[in-house]
């Protein structure tokens, strides 16, 4: 079963595809800020996309094991075209009413207790088109080295 896992392309490459830009994400973070916040590691919005990168890596694999003209690609890319308008459209409005409303709740009119106010809506959710067209360019360099590979 492991064995049958790990040749997968399909798989690895979008496994793979995520994973580096989590890494990166959490260096570049740990760069700007100087600090290591763990949730980067796992946490979404930031720069790259791993949403992109994943489904990126995925189409592209799809695309080199079965073609370009095969059911297999064609979900992966419908897929990653939702994927990618979500996190750069809704998710990123998201973001940005959640910064807007931890701004709200912080101000002295609300009278909310110590414990209402430390639960704050999360702010990173989405991406910009940059950090996204990064993730997408990532996860086809992913694909294109994992094809080698395999």
């Amino acid at each position: 079963m492991w064995r049958q896992l790990l040749s997968n392309q399909v798989l690895i490459s979008a496994v793979l595809g995520w994973t580096v830009a989590q890494m990166l994400k959490t260096l570049i973070d740990m760069g700007l800020n100087k600090s290591f916040r763990p949730e980067r590691l796992v946490g979404s919005g930031g720069m790259p996309s791993s949403h992109s990168a994943t489904v990126c890596a995925m189409t592209v694999a799809s695309g080199i094991r079965y073609g370009l003209y095969s059911f297999e690609f064609a979900v992966s890319f419908v897929l990653a075209s939702v994927v990618m308008y979500d996190a750069i459209g809704v998710r990123q409005e998201t973001g940005k009413q959640a910064r807007l409303l931890n701004l709200i709740v912080q101000q002295d009119w609300f009278k909310l207790d110590n414990q209402e106010v430390e639960k704050r809506l999360k702010e990173f959710v989405g991406h910009t088109p940059l950090q996204v067209f990064a993730g997408a360019a990532l996860g086809i360099l992913i694909a294109v080295l994992v094809n080698m590979v395999y």
